[in-house]
C-alpha cells in the first residue's frame, strides 16, 4: 500500500471515529434513558391473551401527568397533542381509570405508573375475585353449588387488571430522582398555565415492549413448531419451574411408582406469586409467609424425626406456578398418577397445607377442609383427627386454631388438585375465616412493609438479619403448631411434642433474606459458590417465569431446605459434587442428594470453610402436563405461556411541532434533490470541468 492509500485509510478511520463519537454525543443530548423500568408483559392461555405490548419500534407520546380522574378528559378528548403517554401516581392506578384509557387507546400511547415508596392506605389487588376458579376441584362435576366462588368470594378486592389485555405498553417507574426528572420535564414544557396554549417543544416519552406472541397458547406453540430455519424464532415459552421436595425418610428417587409399605403425610406450601408487572412480585403474605413457616417447621422436626422416626413419612413439598392454575401441584399429581414420581397417590395418607398465615387477627388460625370429600365417613374421621391434633399442638402457645363456623369450599390451594384425583383427608391453614385478610393479594404492595417486617432505625444490615421481629415471633409459633401436628399425624408419640419448637432466629433470618435482601452473610454460607450471582441486594422476585431453568426462589429454597433438614457429612468436595460418600459408593445418590456449600468466612480471611450437606431434597418438574401432552386447549391443566420480547426500555426527549418537523423534512428533501442535481450536472460535464491540456508527443527534455 502506497503512502497516498495509507493516508486515505487513516482519514477514513478518523472520520468514522468522529462520526460515531458525535452521534453518541448527540443522542445523549437528545434522549434521557430510563434506567429502572419494569413492564407489563403478554401472557397467553388456551382461550385468549392478556397483558400489554408496544409497537415494533416503540410507542411515542406527549407526556401528561394525570392529576385526577376528572383530568382524563384532556387525554381522551380535549388535549390538542395526542397520542399521550400518561403518568399515573399509584392512587390513580385503578380499574376505572385503566379501562377508560384502554377504551380510548387511539389517543393513549402508553402508561407509566409511579410505584410509591410506601404502601397505599386503600387495598389493591389486580388479581381476580375468584383465583384459579376453573382449575380447582369445584366444578359442575364435583359440586356446582360451590363452583366459581358461589359460596365464598375469596378475593373481594380483586379488580382483574392483571387479566386484561391492553394494546399499549404499561411500565412501572420507581419514585426517585429519575421520576422527578420526568415530572419536571412535564412541568417545564407540557403543563398549560392559566388557560394558555402549549408551546413547542413538548416533552415526550418512548416505551419499547414489543411482544412476539399473539392470540392464544395453541397459536403461539404452533408458530414455534413451524420454524424450519437454522435459528428458529421462538415466540413464546410455557410458564413453569421446579417443585422442591424432601422427605423425613430417604426415598429411592430412581424407583418410580407405588410402594406398598410407604405412607406419607404431605406438608405443602406454594413458592410463587405475581403482580401486574412481571418483575415485581414480592408475595410476602400470599407466598412467603406460608413457605417460611413450612421451612421452619421442617427444621423443628429434623432432630425429632431422625431420633424417633414416626410410622409415616412426612413429605415437604414447595409448589411452583400455583398462581397460574396450579402448575406445580397439578404436575406432581400427574406424575404420581403416571408412576413418574418417587411415590404415587396410593401412598398419600393426608395433606396439611400452609397458606397465607402472616396477618392473623387475635392470633387465630383457621382450619379449612373440603365439605364434599368429608361426606365420606373415613375421610371425615381422618380430618377430625387432624383437626384435633392441630388443637393439641397449639396448647400452651399464644396462637389458637379454629374451624370456620359455616360450611364453605376450600380456599384457593394446592390441595384442591389432589382432591381432583381422589378424596384425600386434608386441612388448609389460613389466617382468614372466609374472604382473604390480604388487602394486596398478588400485587406489588404485598411486601415486607405490609407483613410488618420492620427494624429499629440505625441497625446495620447484619444487625437487621439477626433482629427478631414481631412477625418472626408470630410465624415461629405457627411453625411450631404445624411441626407438632405433622409429627403426631405421621404417627409420632405425643409426649415428645414439648421438645418440638421452631427457632425464632431461623425465622427472622428467612424473613430478612426472602423479603429484604437475599445477599447476606447467612445465605452466602448456605449455597455453593457458583450460585453467588443469585444473591442480590433486594428481595427475590416470586413470579414463576418460564420453564427453562430454576428460578432464584427455587434455588434458594432448595439449598435452605437441605441445610435445615440435612446433615453435614465428612467427605471430600470431589465426592460430594459427584453425589457419593466414597469412591466405591454408587447407590447413595439414589437415596440422598449432596451439596457442597461455601460455609462461614473466617473473621480475618476470605477463604471460606466449605462442607458437604447430605439431605433428601430433590427438584421435580413444575411444568403443566398440557405441554407434554401437547393439549394446548386443555380444560384440566394450566396452559399459560409467556411471550418473548426483544427489549424493554424507555426514554424521554423533547419533540418539535408537526409543522417544524415537516419544514425540516422539506428542507432536507430539498437539499438532497439539489445535491443530486448538482452531482448530475458536474458528472455530465466532468470532461470539461476537470480536463487538463496534453503536452505534444514530440516534446523533449
Amino acid at each position: 500500500m502506497d503512502l497516498l492509500s495509507k493516508g486515505w485509510a487513516v482519514s477514513l478511520l478518523l472520520c468514522w471515529f468522529f462520526v460515531v463519537v458525535s452521534c453518541n454525543s448527540v443522542e445523549k443530548k437528545i434522549y434521557v434513558n430510563l434506567n429502572y423500568t419494569v413492564s407489563c408483559v403478554r401472557l397467553l392461555n388456551a382461550t385468549h391473551q392478556i397483558g400489554c405490548q408496544s409497537s415494533l419500534s416503540g410507542n411515542v407520546g406527549v407526556l401528561h401527568v394525570l392529576e385526577s380522574e376528572e383530568n382524563l378528559d384532556w387525554v381522551l378528548h380535549s388535549g390538542p397533542n395526542p397520542p399521550y403517554m400518561v403518568i399515573l401516581e399509584s392512587p390513580l392506578f385503578t380499574r376505572s381509570i385503566m379501562m377508560k384509557l384502554k377504551n380510548g387507546s387511539s389517543r393513549v400511547a402508553g402508561v407509566a405508573v409511579v410505584a410509591p415508596n410506601t404502601n397505599p392506605a386503600a387495598g389493591f389487588s389486580p388479581h381476580t375475585k375468584c383465583p384459579n376458579e376453573n382449575t380447582g376441584v369445584y366444578s359442575v362435576k364435583y359440586d356446582p353449588a360451590m363452583a366459581h366462588c358461589n359460596k365464598t368470594l375469596w378475593n373481594p378486592l380483586g379488580n382483574g387488571l392483571s387479566y386484561e389485555e391492553f394494546d399499549f405498553p404499561i411500565f412501572s417507574l420507581k419514585d426517585d430522582n429519575e421520576t422527578q426528572v420526568i415530572r419536571q420535564c412535564y412541568l417545564d414544557h407540557n403543563r398549560a398555565m392559566n388557560g394558555s396554549s402549549l408551546q413547542y417543544p413538548l416533552c415526550a416519552m418512548q416505551l419499547y415492549s414489543h411482544m412476539s406472541a399473539v392470540t392464544d397458547t395453541a397459536t403461539c406453540m404452533r408458530r414455534n413448531d413451524i420454524n424450519f430455519s437454522i435459528n428458529p424464532e421462538i415466540v413464546c415459552d410455557a410458564l413453569g419451574d421446579y417443585n422442591v421436595w424432601a422427605s423425613t425418610r430417604p426415598l429411592n428417587n430412581t424407583a418410580k411408582g407405588h410402594k406398598m409399605w410407604e405412607s406419607v403425610v404431605i406438608a405443602a406450601a406454594r413458592l410463587d406469586s405475581r403482580s401486574f408487572f412481571f418483575d415485581i412480585a414480592p408475595g410476602a403474605e400470599s407466598g412467603v409467609s406460608g413457605f417460611v413457616t413450612l421451612l421452619a417447621a421442617a427444621h423443628a422436626l429434623r432432630n425429632a424425626t431422625q431420633e424417633a422416626q414416626p410410622n409415616r413419612t412426612i413429605l415437604y413439598t414447595f409448589f411452583q406456578g400455583e398462581t397460574f392454575d396450579y402448575i406445580g401441584s397439578s404436575r406432581m399429581v400427574y406424575d404420581m398418577e403416571n408412576k413418574q414420581f418417587a411415590l404415587d397417590l396410593d401412598n398419600v395418607h393426608s395433606v396439611l397445607e400452609i397458606g397465607q398465615v402472616g396477618l392473623r387477627a387475635d392470633s387465630r388460625l383457621w382450619l379449612h377442609s373440603d365439605p364434599v370429600s368429608r361426606r365420606n365417613n373415613s375421610v371425615n374421621e381422618e380430618v377430625k383427627g387432624l383437626i384435633a391434633k392441630l388443637h393439641s399442638a397449639a396448647t400452651g402457645l399464644s396462637v389458637s386454631v379454629q374451624e370456620p363456623s359455616f360450611s364453605q369450599p376450600l380456599p384457593p390451594s394446592s390441595f384442591q388438585r389432589f382432591l381432583r384425583a381422589r378424596p384425600i383427608p386434608g386441612i388448609v391453614i389460613e389466617d382468614h375465616q372466609s374472604a382473604f385478610t390480604n388487602r394486596f393479594y398478588e400485587s406489588m404492595y404485598d411486601n415486607a412493609e405490609y407483613l410488618n417486617v420492620s427494624y429499629p432505625p440505625n441497625l446495620s444490615p447484619e444487625e437487621q438479619l439477626e433482629f427478631v421481629t414481631d412477625t418472626a415471633k408470630a410465624l415461629t409459633e405457627v411453625a411450631t403448631v404445624v411441626a407438632r401436628a405433622l409429627y403426631t399425624q405421621a404417627g409420632g408419640e405425643e409426649p415428645q411434642l414439648s421438645s418440638i419448637k421452631a427457632d425464632p432466629q431461623i425465622v427472622t433470618q428467612m424473613l430478612y433474606s426472602f423479603l429484604v435482601q437475599s445477599n447476606n452473610s447467612w445465605f452466602q454460607q448456605l449455597i455453593p459458590s457458583d450460585l453467588k450471582s443469585h444473591l442480590t441486594n433486594r428481595p427475590p422476585n416470586y413470579y414463576v417465569g418460564v420453564a427453562q431453568q430454576s428460578s432464584e426462589p427455587t434455588l434458594l429454597v432448595q439449598h435452605l431446605l437441605a441445610n435445615l433438614t440435612g446433615r453435614t457429612v465428612n467427605i471430600t468436595q470431589e465426592n460430594c459434587q459427584n453425589q457419593r460418600e466414597d469412591e466405591n459408593d454408587k447407590e447413595s445418590k439414589h437415596m440422598y442428594s449432596y451439596m457442597w456449600v461455601q460455609g462461614v468466612a473466617p473473621p480475618n480471611g476470605t477463604e471460606r470453610e466449605g462442607y458437604c450437606i447430605r439431605s433428601t431434597v430433590r427438584l421435580s418438574k413444575a411444568l403443566s402436563p398440557a405441554f407434554d401432552l401437547r393439549q394446548y386447549t386443555s380444560d384440566d391443566y394450566s396452559t399459560w405461556t409467556e411471550s418473548r420480547w426483544k427489549s424493554i426500555k424507555g426514554r424521554i426527549f423533547l419533540v418539535a411541532s408537526h409543522e417544524l418537523e415537516m419544514l425540516t423534512l422539506g428542507v432536507g428533501v430539498g437539499v438532497l434533490l439539489t445535491s443530486l442535481l448538482l452531482t448530475y450536472i458536474i458528472s455530465s460535464k466532468a470532461d470539461i470541468l476537470f480536463s487538463s491540456g496534453r503536452e505534444p508527443t514530440n516534446a523533449t527534455y
